[in-house]
């Protein structure tokens, strides 16, 4: 396991607080706006913006970020142990429902995958025609 120093933690703590505090802000003008998104995606797209507009410069949130990444799987065990209150998820039906979300995530991995190596392609070109 990584140590960490106070310092460094400190530094997470506050990244993540800022993380969460685009998430608020996205609820806050959801429901003022009476939007039918939820407010967590407003946050997502404002702190798009800000990344993409560089009012928030990456450095300010990037470890709190990859902290956040470290620890999603953990995110998932309620909904995983939720599922054994639900036999017939199990069953045939179930059966059927595990393989369409199997075969959509395969696909977004692969859509997703091409995707970035064609923009990688066309930035690498941009970079080589830059240099020239």
């Amino acid at each position: 396991m990584k140590k960490y120093s106070v310092r460094r933690l400190t530094t997470i703590l506050v990244q993540v607080i800022g993380l969460f505090m685009f998430s608020y802000i996205g609820d806050w003008i959801s429901l003022l706006l009476k939007l039918p998104i939820p407010g967590s995606i407003v946050g997502l797209l404002l702190l798009f913006i800000c990344l993409y507009f560089k009012i928030v410069p990456e450095k300010y949130i990037k470890d709190g970020a990859g902290f956040i990444l470290v620890i999603l799987p953990l995110f998932f065990i309620p909904a995983t142990v939720g599922i054994i209150q639900f036999p017939n998820l199990l069953s045939g039906q179930g059966a059927i429902l595990i393989g369409i979300v199997m075969v959509s995530t395969f696909m977004t991995l692969i859509v997703s995958g091409y995707s970035s190596q064609i923009v990688e392609k066309k930035m690498m070109e941009r970079v080589k025609q830059t240099n020239e």
